[in-house]
């Protein structure tokens, strides 16, 4: 296969960036899109280029690192599908690609296609745990957990973080990735004792990263690669609501 790739190339976070051609002539369709740019930097080091950046891990659609925007869809056209995990056989010969780093404020470039996502870690830090007693690991049966709210609490924890909801949001909200991570503690009996301060303190450090206000528009579940589903939103809402009211409840009553 012969595709035509046009990849933006930044040299730092300071410096301008570019679109910039390549004719990649020796693609293979059972290569994953990550092998096929890794053959790619081959050549290019090969005749003294500089290689393209690009983040990976795992390569295997679970460390959330490999994502960038390919012809203006997070992750590529595959739904439910991570970078690393799409291969070329979903491309024709002669087909023009647009490679580009996600596109947000809250994540800016560091080099090529790779961004800084640490805002991400700031958010978990801020109330993505729970407070247990130290000692040896409690038995799987003691607390029961009902079979709804750990499916539920399973479904929300598939997110990797990849910070493709942000990329595809036209405002740029971290609301799939907060929700989802506010959801799989909230729903299970050990996240109970912090639900609610869990939720206040995640989505103020989501105001302090400047990601944008989700409108429902729905965009960050289209291209989620786990497919986490908007309800996620909309238990983060509900417990982050309660809880200002009730921190508001309980600051009047101390004023009185």
């Amino acid at each position: 296969m012969k595709l035509t790739l046009h990849i933006w190339r930044q040299k730092d976070s300071n410096s301008e960036g570019r679109m910039v051609k390549y004719e990649h002539t020796k693609v293979n369709p059972h290569m994953s899109f990550l092998e096929m740019l890794d053959v790619l930097n081959e050549e290019l080091i090969a005749n003294g280029d500089e290689p393209v950046t690009f983040d990976h891990d795992c390569r295997e659609g679970i460390c959330g690192m490999c994502g960038f925007m390919i012809n203006g869809v997070a992750h590529g056209p595959e739904r439910g599908t991570t970078v690393c995990q799409l291969h070329m056989r979903h491309f024709k010969d002669g087909d023009v690609l647009y490679l580009e780093p996600w596109r947000a404020k809250a994540f800016p470039r560091v080099r090529d296609l790779v961004v800084d996502r640490s805002a991400f870690d700031r958010i978990i830090s801020a109330g993505g745990y729970v407070s247990v007693p130290t000692g040896s690991a409690p038995d799987g049966n003691v607390i029961p957990v009902p079979k709804k709210n750990a499916d539920l609490a399973m479904d929300a924890a598939a997110c990797i973080g990849c910070g493709a909801c942000v990329a595809a949001c036209p405002n740029a909200a971290a609301a799939l990735f907060t929700g989802a991570k506010i959801s799989h503690l909230n729903l299970l009996p050990q996240g109970q004792p912090e639900r609610y301060q869990r939720a206040l303190n995640m989505v103020a450090q989501v105001k302090h990263e400047l990601f944008g206000s989700c409108t429902n528009i729905g965009e960050c579940e289209a291209v989620c690669p786990k497919e986490i589903k908007l309800e996620v939103i909309a238990r983060m809402k509900r417990d982050y609501l309660r809880a200002s009211w009730t921190e508001r409840g309980d600051a009047i009553r101390n004023e009185d």
